[in-house]
């Protein structure tokens, strides 16, 4: 099953929307063939890594029920920043999440803190933070600091002994068009670095830390043996899940709720050893999980589908059963985070057989989250170009 999940990762592609590497997809289409998900079959999997749930005493216990965008620093700190507050205003979108930390490694704003500013990884996208958040509280938005951790080509450059490095001694990239790199999840200064992060954007305002790409990279397991870095006896899970802990004890304390993002599919397989993500072990270290669950980025046949992309209702109701079900034995012991997933706000024009993303589109989303009891999303738009006139109600 790991080769299975590997080979659908490198399919689904990274959240920019740019679509997967079409000379991937072959590959995971033919990995893929006979595997298709109509429920979860690991339901009631131990979760691995042999940690103990956390307190789920909200810290946040007069946060709405969050119906959020995401934000890029390029809206947040500019002129797009206005038309998006007039589209919570009018709309029952309530929340934005904000790269504080971005796809990059690059940290958005000046935190003031002379420790992060010395990594050199500070960029002012975000010009007057302070700002922002007084703006943001004037309208009544539910703000949410999105920090990806792993994938960080900046400070892997910076530092390479925190990352992966190729048999010649170089920083080993992930081979797309515009390279990128990760660093290591073994490396407890890694996650103090992004804990650092987390905790200057809990001082700014921001009421939730939403951590993304909290993994090893695609494939990993096929170069573990390959590449140079420190590692102990730990298994990647562990690795991953107890920084999910870690992170958690430290941030708690705050007063700010934990999030994290994770693969649509870690709902619908057994974990994903090779990057180190299970859905269980996170889900019960963490205030909010967020399934990646675009229709997009299923292949053929998932659900019962043809085109999963071409029926929105159907693939997100699929994801949803798939998600209750693997959460159960947490929702039984009372430690089940509340599960908000992405969705789709944009149009996969790099799927064969896609239909144009509308009000529609959006619709039905939201109408199988909520027959399958969720209320909470986040919509995705790498542009940040929201659908106008859907009823989130």
């Amino acid at each position: 099953m790991n080769v299975i999940l590997a080979a659908m990762m490198l399919l689904w592609g990274s959240l920019s929307g740019t679509g997967p590497d079409p000379a991937l997809e072959s590959l995971a289409k033919a990995v893929v063939t006979n595997t298709k998900s109509t429920a979860a079959t690991s339901g009631t999997d131990k979760p691995d890594g042999g940690l103990a749930p956390v307190n789920k005493k909200d810290p946040q216990p007069d946060a709405p029920k969050v119906k959020g965008i995401y934000l890029t620093a390029h809206s947040a700190g500019g002129s797009k920043l206005d038309s998006l507050l007039q589209l919570l205003d009018e709309t029952e979108l309530n929340s934005m999440v904000i790269d504080v930390k971005d796809d990059w490694g690059q940290v958005t704003y000046d935190t003031g803190n002379a420790e992060l500013a010395a990594k050199g990884t500070t960029k002012k996208l975000i010009r007057d933070m302070p700002a922002l958040m007084e703006k943001l509280k004037q309208h009544d938005v539910y703000p949410i600091a999105r920090i990806v951790v792993f994938k960080d080509t900046m400070l892997a450059n910076n530092k390479p002994e925190l990352s992966f490095l190729n048999p010649n001694g170089t920083v080993w990239t992930n081979g797309k068009k515009t390279p990128e790199s990760f660093v290591n999840p073994y490396k407890k200064e890694v996650w103090d670095y992004n804990i650092a992060v987390a905790k200057e954007a809990a001082k700014a305002g921001f009421k939730e830390i939403q951590f993304d790409y909290v993994r090893f990279p695609e494939g990993f397991e096929k170069r573990a043996d390959t590449l140079k870095y420190d590692k102990d006896d730990r298994t990647r899970i562990q690795a991953v899940s107890e920084f999910v802990q870690y992170a958690h004890e430290q941030l708690t304390p705050l007063g700010v709720r934990i999030s994290v993002d994770i693969f649509g599919y870690a709902v619908s397989v057994p974990a994903a050893e090779g990057i180190g993500q299970d859905f269980q072990a996170i889900s019960q270290n963490v205030d909010v999980i967020s399934p990646m669950i675009y229709p997009s980025h299923y292949t053929n046949g998932w659900y019962g589908v043809a085109v999963p992309d071409a029926n929105p209702y159907a693939t997100i109701s699929g994801a949803m059963k798939d998600t209750n079900k693997k959460l159960l034995p947490l929702i039984e012991q009372k430690t089940a985070p509340v599960v908000r997933p992405w969705i789709q706000d944009f149009t996969a024009s790099w799927v064969q057989g896609h239909i144009r993303y509308g009000a529609k589109q959006m619709q039905d989303q939201y109408r199988a989250l909520k027959e399958n009891g969720t209320e909470e999303f986040l919509l995705w738009n790498a542009a940040n170009n929201y659908t106008r006139g859907v009823d989130y109600k």
